[in-house]
């Protein structure tokens, strides 16, 4: 897999149903037609989550329809739904098969083996924290899951569910937000627990190049320890959890895939427990809230990381980009994920301008008509991001300057650089409502007369190369406008 890999995380059951429209036939996962997964990779993805495949559960689905905030998001979403719509939370997963809603629990390997030869990995979902509330261990191996007395039910009545055996069940929680009532809780301090989900990742591997792991920091000894020590008395055990899969996994498939879902700043220590990609929800958060000082900052601060670290602007937990960050603004975000180092998400439905968030539960979503501009500016992104340049150079920040020198608008111009063979590639964004002004400087010894061609909006420039090094571009953007400047320097 090249460097700066693509990833396309799509809803299974929405991909299916768009196919089963689009072809007017009934047909399962597996029989998605085979061009279908070669024109994404056309687009130039290199990876393909499908989000949700895992067999859904009775129990979840209950939750999931009695929930009165759902039922509101779901009023938001598709406000014709009916009972039929809802299938519970692709997160609360009974079985680690393929739902019968897409096809035969053995068509997976059937479609890893479509997907690799469209030249696409396969990740899948892997939740450790809990389970679905009817999971079959809640009969079978209840010393997998976290048990509570009498009184720790009364204490915490959000926390627990009555289950069969005089049981007291507790529900999968994390730190800050109220329990997950359609989930039981697995106890990640029992051998027993960790061995099974040992198993159960063992099988996955087999028709998958790697997972998306839900919530990952909740399985670290620490947060365990923190969220249910109260109530799992026994010692923390030596070796953390993700420390005795990882590397197993790694010894047989050493190309398998680690990504996690992960915050609170726990994303380095995931990293060094063998992970190979972490969200960067810090780096969503500043582009959707903060200016342009503090995303350069933070982008500065450690560069590695980012190497490792998952970019997006929209998945299935956030709102939709356009809806979040309004449209100018969103594209301007957009062209700095996808030219940042590290892995960079597109979600199904962002290159098409779509603006509802669907909740996971549901499984059909209301039709939206494609937002033309939008699907144009993703299609011209995908192509100029292609290139071996942004997944195979060097990277660096430009640093940018005043214009005059009472002009501080350079500030609002994030910029850097990617050079690769003689292929320089300068990205430029005016993160701002505001326009904004500057110089980039130029570090490189550049002579003679240098063609800048903007690839994203198809104008070129002719600069002689002597100015260039030794007093830069000047550059003036609009609102959010954005460059991608491209110069064969051999």
């Amino acid at each position: 897999m090249r460097h700066h890999p693509h990833l396309f995380e799509t809803n299974a059951r929405l991909f299916l149903n768009r196919n089963r429209r689009k072809y007017r036939k009934e047909m399962s996962l597996v029989q998605v037609p085979e061009h279908e997964w070669a024109a994404l990779k056309r687009q130039g993805f290199d990876l393909v989550w499908l989000m949700g495949v895992w067999r859904r559960s009775p129990g979840a689905r209950g939750e999931a329809l009695r929930y009165p905030g759902l039922q509101l998001e779901y009023d938001r979403a598709l406000p014709d739904w009916t009972q039929d719509d809802v299938a519970g939370s692709p997160y609360a997963v009974y079985d680690y098969r393929l739902d019968p809603a897409l096809g035969q629990p053995d068509d997976l390997p059937e479609i890893k083996k479509r997907l690799n030869s469209a030249g696409l990995g396969l990740i899948l979902d892997f939740v450790v924290n809990h389970v679905a509330l009817d999971h079959p261990w809640v009969s079978s191996h209840p010393g997998r899951l976290v048990r509570g007395l009498a009184a720790d039910a009364a204490r915490h009545p959000d926390w627990f569910y009555s289950a069969e055996k005089g049981l007291f069940l507790a529900h999968g929680r994390e730190r800050y937000f109220p329990a997950w009532t359609d989930t039981a809780q697995l106890n990640l301090f029992a051998a027993e627990t960790r061995e099974a989900l040992a198993a159960e990742l063992a099988r996955i591997t087999e028709v998958a190049d790697g997972v998306r792991c839900d919530m990952a920091m909740l399985a670290l000894n620490e947060v365990f320890q923190q969220i249910w020590g109260e109530i799992v008395r026994n010692e923390p055990p030596p070796a953390e959890f993700w420390n005795e899969i990882i590397p197993a996994v790694k010894a047989r498939k050493p190309g398998f895939l680690f990504l996690a879902e992960a915050y609170w700043g726990l994303e380095g220590r995931l990293r060094e427990l063998g992970f190979d990609f972490t969200y960067d929800k810090v780096l969503y958060d500043k582009l959707r809230y903060a200016e342009s000082p503090a995303i350069r900052d933070y982008i500065l601060s450690d560069t590695r990381q980012h190497r490792r670290s998952v970019h997006f602007i929209e998945n299935h937990d956030e709102d939709r980009a356009l809806a979040a960050f309004g449209r100018e603004r969103s594209l301007a975000a957009a062209v700095a994920i996808m030219t940042t180092p590290g892995m960079r998400l597109l979600h199904e439905g962002q290159m098409e301008g779509r603006r509802v968030r669907v909740p996971i539960q549901l499984i059909r979503q209301q039709d939206e008509p494609t937002d033309t501009e939008v699907a144009m500016f993703y299609r011209t992104l995908l192509r100029v991001v292609n290139g071996d340049t942004f997944h195979e150079g060097d990277w660096a920040l430009v640093e940018v300057g005043e214009a005059a020198a009472t002009d501080e608008s350079y500030r609002r111009v994030l910029a850097w650089r990617w050079l690769y063979d003689g292929n320089l590639k300068i990205v430029v964004v005016n993160y701002s409502p505001e326009s904004a002004r500057g110089w980039l400087k130029f570090p490189l010894g550049l002579t003679g007369e240098i063609i800048l061609l903007d690839e994203l909006n198809g104008v070129s420039y002719t600069r002689s190369g002597k100015e260039l090094a030794s007093r830069g571009l000047y550059i003036a953007l609009g609102p959010y406008r954005t460059h991608v400047l491209a110069a064969n320097l051999r």
